[in-house]
């Protein structure tokens, strides 16, 4: 029989509200663990074994997060709107270069001396200075009618081959239409469903930006490419959306002399822009970190009618460093004949 569970604390009761909201119902096994879907790769509607796994650790008062198929933590969590810290019931006590736990009054009723202020990573500073609301998902009602693919996404290598490719779809609902996505990789014979190579999406004008000095834009999903494209302009993304860009998919940016990653206006836009923006630095000659004037994405900026040179700073994100030289960029070139 399973072991009976012990109390859970307040980081338990976010964590799995977040899940249950966004992924379904967990289920609970022998091992103490709840499984879900993963919120990073098992999101595309199909079927799945859960493979994320939540357990809480009385000892520690701490909801552990765990993905078996390797997904990061702060991925994850990024997806539910979360931050590491709501992992934690209370934050850790810190201790002191003696090793003694620093307490908040000492003995005698005297205050403690202050403690330094916690440091505070850019795109934290970021997130509460956009002060954004906390959102639960709309209420659609019940499902009307099944899905259909609405678009689909093909990726492919510089030399046309085909790589994989991501399908959107659409659930009719009493209130509206629940969107969501599914991969498919080319086995060179037919479609097979589940992921693919980490490649950016239109490797083909990347290639054309790193000949011809074009500055790329990176945004969060393939819509937003396309709308970048109907512009004039050189976009890219990854599948798959906010959390699932690697420093595989920078690579492939590397000795481009400008890139503007776009944000999209919430709390894993913002995470996903940073992480866009950290693997870039060193590979690029100049990056930017901007998001829509008007509305959460740049389909939302065009459609309110502004242009491409009114996207605003993100502040906190946004850091241009000085653009190395032409020198430079022709050494951090990749090697071109790797086309697959």
């Amino acid at each position: 029989m399973p072991e009976p569970q012990p109390p859970q604390g307040r980081s338990w009761q976010i964590i799995t509200a977040a899940l249950d909201r966004q992924m379904g119902p967990g289920k609970g096994s022998d091992s103490g663990w709840v499984r879900y879907l993963c919120p990073v790769h098992e999101a595309d509607g199909g079927h799945h074994s859960p493979s994320l796994g939540v357990r809480y650790d009385p000892r520690q008062a701490k909801t552990i997060v765990r993905c078996f198929a390797r997904c990061d933590d702060e991925d994850v969590l990024a997806k539910l709107g979360l931050r590491v810290r709501d992992m934690f019931d209370r934050l850790p006590e810190r201790t002191n270069n003696n090793g003694s736990v620093r307490r908040p009054s000492q003995a005698g009723g005297r205050a403690a001396r202050p403690t330094p202020p916690r440091i505070v990573s850019p795109v934290e500073k970021a997130i509460l200075a956009a002060r954004f609301p906390i959102l639960n998902k709309p209420d659609l009602g019940v499902q009307t009618g099944r899905g259909q693919v609405v678009d689909s996404y093909v990726y492919r290598w510089p030399n046309g081959r085909i790589e994989g490719a991501v399908h959107r779809v659409q659930t009719p609902h009493e209130h509206g239409h629940a969107k969501s996505f599914w991969q498919a990789r080319w086995t060179g014979t037919e479609w097979e469903k589940g992921g693919f190579a980490p490649i950016p999406w239109k490797l083909a004008d990347i290639r054309e930006a790193l000949d011809t000095g074009r500055e790329i834009f990176v945004v969060e999903g393939e819509k937003d490419v396309q709308r970048a494209n109907q512009a004039g302009l050189i976009a890219t993304c990854n599948a798959m959306g906010a959390g699932s860009w690697t420093a595989e998919h920078a690579r492939w940016l590397r000795g481009a002399a400008r890139v503007i990653v776009v944000a999209d206006r919430d709390r894993p836009g913002y995470r996903h822009a940073a992480k866009v923006a950290d693997t870039l630095i060193d590979r690029v000659g100049e990056v930017r970190v901007l998001q829509a004037r008007g509305g959460k994405d740049l389909s939302d900026h065009f459609d309110a009618g502004y242009q491409i040179e009114d996207l605003e700073p993100v502040r906190y994100l946004d850091r241009p460093h000085p653009q190395r030289t032409v020198h430079d960029l022709a050494q951090s070139r990749p090697d071109r004949t790797r086309t697959r």
